[in-house]
């Protein structure tokens, strides 16, 4: 993403940028006893309005990255990419299955993290555990696919003057510093900043490309099919049976985000969540609508580039809009600004869910139980900065393009899902068939992927492995015996009584 027209005005915005999220840790952190507390640090007190978890929501979903990797993938596989809305729309299905039910409980019972339902749910040192590395290794996945989009996105912004690598240093300093001092509370409220930012920055960009192509989308169209028909033809099967795989991928995998089941926990009522999750049903539309229509409109405007060549599309329609008059200039510079603010933003959430993984699950859970808030508080802020570091040294040799980093951490961490969501309506699911089931999934998706057959007839290794997941876990649940007192045990856990 090279922008040739900002330099030196770039450095000026990010530099902008990073002393307000600093300013937003502090007094997020300021007169506030939150470090004693994993509810308070990791949670925000469980406390969040409907402004600030709905932009904290939005950034759990979208990213900077979302217009930097999703407007190329557009311009390589044409209209197809439509999928990227549907998906988007199914994780909001898939929250409101499950979210709601899943608050309830969490707030009667104290959750910190995910893990905390699973354990609960099926008091299973194997199922916890096996469920606490899937999530870690989707969200050390996530972590790295940001990482390497600041440094992208930096080095774009500045023309190059700032280097890929210190620019991933720089901001990642920045958000280590705020997420300190705040936790979740200024991670919340600079989710609001940059989720105006990029809102707003997508439509004016969306303006600017359609001037510049004579304002006339149609001729888009027209000019695609006659240069290259097959990005407006009708899919071929494998294209549609991938497209199908891929909502269910994404639609469970993003729903059991660690980082986005804690946003369910931190929401300060019931009626709260499900005002925020309403608004969020309009977004794809307006956000990975808009950037398809972009990355379609960039076939015109720049023809032929290859797979190397189309991940720098948005930054070379950006050049051609700052060109159009000084408004679009420091708008493009505002926006991208904002997409690397917006990309921090999201590894900061991703961050703070390691944290607390680390703190509450792997430290808490199974090396002292007995730790007091505080220094299991630290332990995961320290816990997190080992891991940032371990993947700043992978993302100085980013492994693949930002979509297939995308597609990956997916693969394992949606074997989670029949154990969150399943139990939280079916009693008499067990812990056993659920621990094999997660198992045998996680084996097949991973041995999929790294034997290089990442979808077997366009269906993906993670989708088949979330069906031979769920077929265990069910099947073995029902040849499994359950006494009275179990169920009876279970459907406690899963009431929606107010006090336990």
């Amino acid at each position: 993403m090279n922008l040739t027209f900002a330099g030196m005005d770039g450095i000026i915005i990010l530099s902008s940028y990073a002393l307000i999220m600093l300013l937003i840790g502090y007094l997020a952190g300021r007169g506030k006893d939150i470090h004693n507390s994993l509810s308070g640090y990791y949670l925000a007190g469980k406390n969040l309005g409907i402004i600030a978890l709905f932009f904290t929501l939005y950034a759990t979903q979208y990213s900077g990255n979302t217009i930097i990797g999703y407007a190329p993938t557009a311009y390589r596989t044409g209209f197809s990419w439509l999928q990227s809305i549907s998906f988007m729309t199914i994780i909001i299905g898939i929250y409101l299955l499950f979210a709601p039910r899943l608050y309830v409980i969490s707030k009667r019972e104290n959750f910190v993290t995910p893990t905390d339902w699973i354990q609960h749910r099926f008091k299973s040192k194997a199922v916890t555990i096996l469920s606490i590395l899937l999530m870690l290794w989707g969200l050390g996945n996530y972590l790295l696919e940001q990482l390497v989009a600041i440094g992208q996105a930096v080095a774009g912004l500045t023309g190059g003057t700032i280097p890929y690598q210190y620019g991933v240093i720089a901001f990642v300093l920045v958000m280590v510093i705020y997420e300190w001092m705040g936790g979740m509370k200024a991670v919340a409220f600079t989710d609001v900043m940059q989720g105006i930012v990029l809102m707003v920055g997508i439509v004016v960009f969306l303006i600017g490309a359609l001037y510049l192509v004579g304002g006339d989308f149609g001729s888009v169209t027209s000019f695609i099919a006659a240069t290259e028909p097959a990005k407006v033809g009708i899919p071929p099967m494998d294209v549609s049976i991938n497209w199908f795989s891929m909502l269910l991928l994404v639609g469970f995998g993003a729903s059991i985000y660690p980082h986005a089941v804690q946003r369910i926990y931190s929401a300060e009522s019931e009626r709260t969540l499900k005002r925020s999750f309403s608004r969020m049903a309009l977004m794809p539309p307006i956000t990975t609508g808009l950037v398809f229509v972009i990355g379609i409109i960039g076939i015109m405007m720049f023809p032929g580039l290859d797979t190397g060549g189309s991940e720098q599309l948005v930054g070379l329609m950006a050049n051609e809009i700052a060109a159009i008059n000084p408004f679009y200039y420091w708008i493009m510079i505002l926006f991208f600004g904002g997409i690397v603010a917006a990309i921090v933003s999201t590894a900061d959430s991703v961050l703070l869910s390691f944290s607390s993984m680390i703190s509450n699950d792997v430290y808490g859970k199974f090396i002292n139980p007995n730790a007091s808030e505080h220094k299991k508080v630290m332990i995961g802020k320290y816990g997190g900065i080992v891991a940032v570091a371990i993947l700043l040294w992978l993302a100085w040799n980013p492994p693949a393009t930002l979509y297939q980093i995308f597609v990956l951490k997916f693969e394992l961490l949606v074997q989670v899902a029949p154990a969150i969501i399943l139990g939280l309506y079916w009693n008499k699911l067990s812990a056993k068939p659920v621990f094999f089931g997660m198992l045998a999934g996680a084996l097949l998706a991973g041995i999929l992927t790294l034997t290089g057959n990442s979808t077997v007839f366009g269906i993906h290794g993670g989708v088949l492995g979330l069906s031979l997941n769920f077929l265990i876990a069910v099947a073995g649940s029902l040849f499994v015996t359950s006494s009275s007192e179990e169920v009876s045990e279970a459907e406690e856990m899963t009431s929606l009584k107010i006090e336990a």
